[in-house]
């Protein structure tokens, strides 16, 4: 895989992994970004908006919502998690800091970004419903939060998709080039 990226892109942000997402996170660290993770049940929405609350500012937000998928065996039950504790976390950092604490319109948290990662759509029965439901989510949510600079967009990776080159989209969507995305979905990998 080819490095877009210049070294140090990254520098100053900090780039919170929810699920595994290994290769992202080591992208995210050696293009010089802090990497943090969200711990514990995130099916529990008051215990994910004090962990996230603990971590500080957060610039990215990469909801790895494949592995939550796979960790749960897939079909419905895999659906239900990546779906539900993805949007868990996403509400609780938007919360915590991106639209502000709305006594103003625009709010004064000044946004950040989501990328959503989707499992492969043939991981499974109902993995590609996991994508069309993360896929959906960046383009509402894109309109919705607009207004307080929130960027989302949705990963959809094809079979065959490597890591590193699902680790060097997210790294580029967390740069400023990224800036220019939001309410979109990318479809990484050979074409079928």
């Amino acid at each position: 895989m080819l490095d877009v990226l210049r070294p140090g892109v990254l520098e100053g942000l900090t780039v919170c992994v929810v699920g595994d997402g290994a290769a992202e996170r080591e992208r995210a660290a050696a293009l010089g970004a802090r990497v943090v993770t969200v711990d514990g049940d995130l099916g529990d929405e008051d215990a994910v908006a004090v962990a996230v609350g603990a971590l500080g500012p957060i610039d990215v937000l990469v909801v790895d919502a494949g592995s939550e998928f796979a960790e749960a065996g897939g079909g419905m039950p895999g659906l239900r998690r990546a779906v539900d504790d993805g949007w868990n976390v996403v509400r609780a950092v938007v919360n915590a800091g991106w639209i502000g604490d709305g006594s103003d319109e625009g709010g004064s948290g000044g946004g950040g970004k989501v990328v959503f990662l989707a499992p492969i759509a043939d991981a499974g029965e109902h993995a590609n419903a996991v994508g069309a439901a993360l896929e959906n989510a960046a383009r509402t949510l894109s309109v919705e939060w607009a207004r307080f600079g929130v960027r989302i967009t949705a990963i959809r990776p094809r079979a065959g998709a490597a890591p590193g080159e699902r680790a060097e989209l997210v790294a580029f969507l967390a740069s400023p080039a990224g800036d220019y995305f939001t309410g979109c979905s990318f479809y990484p990998g050979a074409a079928v």
